[in-house]
């Protein structure tokens, strides 16, 4: 008697040749624009890599703010 033997859990696993099309529209993309990642380094060097100068003036600025009071528009 044979046992039963459960079907495999993936039964199609991708092609290995296989890309999507967003991995193919991105690389038509730098193809045809090779500027864009040099762009992205800059955009993300402007939002987000911040240098200690920059880190410190902000931990300034966020020391001499005011609280806000729970309801702006009452008056006192």
């Amino acid at each position: 008697m044979r046992a039963h033997r459960a079907p495999p859990a993936m039964p199609m696993l991708p092609s290995r040749h296989y890309v999507s099309d967003h991995t193919r529209f991105m690389r038509e993309l730098i193809e045809t624009r090779p500027d864009l990642p040099g762009k992205q380094r800059e955009g993300r060097a402007l939002w987000w890599d911040k240098t200690p100068d920059a880190l410190a003036q902000r931990q300034q600025m966020d020391a001499g703010r005011v609280p806000m009071t729970p309801y702006v528009y009452q008056t006192e």
